[in-house]
C-alpha cells in the first residue's frame, strides 16, 4: 500500500475509499508498519523543526527555540504516543461498537481509527511554524471520515452514527490532549 495515495484518496473520496478499505485485511501490524509509522512521522518531524529550528518569535525577547536534545526526545515521544493513541482508539471503537448497534470487529475498528486519523497527522505539517498551529484544527476532518466510515466498517445503523461519532471523537480528543499535556510536561514542547 502506498501511504500517500491512500491518504489522498481517503481525504478526497471517503465514501469510495471506505468501501475499498472494508474489503482489505485489517492486520494491525501491517497497518502500523505501512501507514501509521509513515504518517505519524509528519507531526513529530515538523513539530521538532518548528520548536527547535524555526522557534517562536517573542516580542521584546527575540526568537525562542527548544533545546535540540529535548526536541528530539519530545518528537520521539510524540511519535510513539501517536502510534499508541491510534491503537488504543481502535480498541475503544471495537469495545463500544455493540453499545451503538454495531458489530465488534477489531480489524475493522483499527482500520477506522487509522484512516480517520489521517487528517490529524497531515495537519502536523502546520507545526513547522508555531504561528500556524491553529490550522491544525483542520485535523477535525477526521470526525467526518469517522462518520462516513462507521456504517461500512462497523455496521452501525444510520440513527446511531451521530452519537457514536461524537463519543469516539470525544475519546480521541481526550487521548490527544493527554499525550500533548504529557509531552509538554516532560519536554516543554
Amino acid at each position: 500500500m502506498n501511504a500517500a495515495v491512500r491518504a489522498a484518496r481517503i481525504l478526497t473520496d471517503p465514501f469510495l475509499e471506505w468501501t475499498k478499505i472494508e474489503k482489505e485485511t485489517g492486520d494491525a501490524a501491517y497497518l502500523l508498519t505501512s501507514y501509521v509509522v509513515v504518517l505519524a512521522f509528519i507531526p513529530a518531524a515538523f513539530g521538532f523543526i518548528g520548536a527547535c529550528i524555526v522557534g517562536v518569535a517573542v516580542p521584546g525577547t527575540g526568537t525562542l527555540r527548544a533545546p535540540i536534545i529535548e526536541g528530539l526526545f519530545g518528537a520521539a515521544f510524540g511519535y510513539v504516543m501517536s502510534c499508541a493513541t491510534v491503537l488504543l482508539l481502535g480498541l475503544l471503537i471495537d469495545l463500544t461498537a455493540p453499545l451503538f448497534g454495531g458489530r465488534k470487529n477489531f480489524d475493522s475498528a483499527f482500520k477506522l481509527a487509522v484512516y480517520s486519523f489521517t487528517p490529524v497527522w497531515l495537519a502536523g505539517i502546520f507545526l513547522l511554524a508555531p504561528g500556524l498551529r491553529f490550522i491544525g484544527l483542520s485535523g477535525l476532518y477526521g470526525a467526518y471520515l469517522l462518520w462516513v466510515g462507521l456504517p461500512p466498517l462497523m455496521k452501525v445503523p444510520a440513527g446511531r452514527i451521530p452519537l457514536y461519532t461524537a463519543a469516539i471523537v470525544a475519546c480521541a480528543s481526550v487521548l490527544v490532549g493527554i499525550v500533548g499535556a504529557l509531552q509538554h510536561a516532560l519536554f516543554g514542547l
